[in-house]
C-alpha cells in the first residue's frame, strides 16, 4: 500500500482494487457522468440502465487495453475516496483514469497524487500522460502541473508532462 499526505493533513493510500469494490467503484463512475446525465431529461432508470452499461464497457475496455496497469483504490482516512488506475511502460506512465468522489475533489488529494506520478516521471525519466474530455473541470489542475496538449479527437485531449520540458525550466 502507498501512502501520500494531502495537504490537508489526511492520509492517503492507495490499495489494489478487488472484486468488492464493484459497487464501490460504480458509485465513482456514477459521479463523474452526474453533470452531463442531469442534462438528458431520462428518469432515473434509464440513467441507472446507461451508467451500468457504460461503466462495463469502460471496466473491459482498461482490463484489456491496459495489461499490466495498477487499478487502485484511493482511501482517505481509511474511507474509499477514489480510483487511480496507472499503465507505466518503458517511455511513459499513463494515468489511465483518476476520479475522486465529490466530497473528496478539490481538497489536493488529486493533485498530491499525480505530482507523486510525475515525481516518478522525472526520476525515471518518462513521460506522464493522460486523456481527458474536453470540458472536464480537471484539465485546469493538469495544465497547472505542465500537461501540455499533444493531440485531441474533438471530444478528449491527450495531454503529456515531459521531464525534458521540466528540466528546461
Amino acid at each position: 500500500m502507498n501512502t501520500v499526505i494531502a495537504p490537508a493533513t489526511s492520509k492517503v493510500e492507495l490499495r489494489p482494487r478487488n472484486e468488492a469494490d464493484a459497487v464501490f467503484l460504480f458509485s465513482v463512475y456514477a459521479s463523474t457522468r452526474a453533470e452531463e446525465l442531469a442534462q438528458t431529461g431520462w428518469d432515473a432508470a434509464q440513467k441507472e440502465s446507461f451508467l451500468r452499461m457504460q461503466f462495463e464497457a469502460q471496466r473491459r475496455c482498461y482490463d484489456n487495453d491496459y495489461p499490466g496497469a495498477e487499478f487502485l483504490i484511493i482511501l482517505v482516512d481509511g474511507e474509499a475516496a477514489g480510483r487511480l488506475y496507472v499503465h507505466r511502460r518503458e517511455t511513459e506512465i499513463r494515468v489511465v483514469d483518476i476520479a475522486l468522489l465529490p466530497e473528496f475533489r478539490g481538497g489536493g488529494i488529486g493533485t498530491g497524487l499525480l505530482s507523486g506520478l510525475l515525481e516518478e516521471g522525472a526520476r525515471t525519466k518518462r513521460r506522464v500522460s493522460i486523456h481527458v474530455e474536453v470540458f472536464n473541470p480537471a484539465l485546469r489542475l493538469y495544465e497547472r502541473l505542465g500537461f501540455q496538449q499533444v493531440s485531441s479527437t474533438g471530444v478528449y485531449h491527450l495531454l503529456e508532462w515531459s521531464p525534458c520540458v521540466e528540466e528546461a525550466k
